[in-house]
């Protein structure tokens, strides 16, 4: 039993880390996609290539929505928007929700700080390595900085919702401080 209990546990650190590395890593060309989004319980067109000439998009992907991890999520993501703002960074969740969900996700959880995107087929979630493996067209949650030219300037993957919005925020600052506009 403990060599069966050891070897589980080696097993579950190999996968978590394998997971973990399956992120695009920093530097990469960040994929454009355009999804149907919701902010503020109305719909539009969400454009990567659009939002990135405003300036940096933080694009964080969750499994779904109105579950307990995404709504804490979503609120601190809420709660941080103005220091997004103050970056010059705007940020939209994805998941494969579809848009009338999110249209409510987007006024209850999110607070209409932000848009909600509906990947309904998993091609953005897949372009990102961003797929839960156990639950096939559902995303992991994953969180990506991606600067104006579309390059991934930090990603960071956890099950864990607390940490994704002080993370971004820090990888955020830390770019802006060396020189990323």
């Amino acid at each position: 039993m403990k060599y069966l209990f050891s070897a589980l546990c080696a097993f579950t650190a190999l996968t978590v880390s394998l997971h973990s590395l399956a992120a695009l890593q920093e530097g990469e060309a960040a994929p454009d996609f355009t999804v149907p989004a919701a902010l503020a319980g109305e719909t539009f067109e969400f454009s990567l290539d659009r939002a990135l000439e405003q300036g940096p998009v933080v694009l964080y992907f969750y499994p779904a929505a109105f579950t307990k991890g995404c709504t804490v999520e979503a609120r601190s993501f809420a709660e941080a928007i103005d220091d997004y703002k103050a970056l010059e960074a705007s940020v939209i969740g994805i998941s494969n929700d579809d848009i009338e969900t999110l249209k409510s996700f987007s006024v209850e959880a999110c607070s209409s700080k932000f848009a909600v995107g509906a990947d309904n087929k998993g091609s953005v979630i897949r372009a990102y390595d961003a797929e839960l493996g156990a639950s096939p067209g559902r995303a992991n949650r994953i969180s990506y900085v991606i600067s104006p030219e579309g390059r991934i300037i930090y990603a960071y993957s956890s099950m864990n919702p607390d940490l994704h919005v002080p993370k971004t925020l820090e990888a955020l600052r830390a770019w802006k401080e060396r020189g990323g506009h």
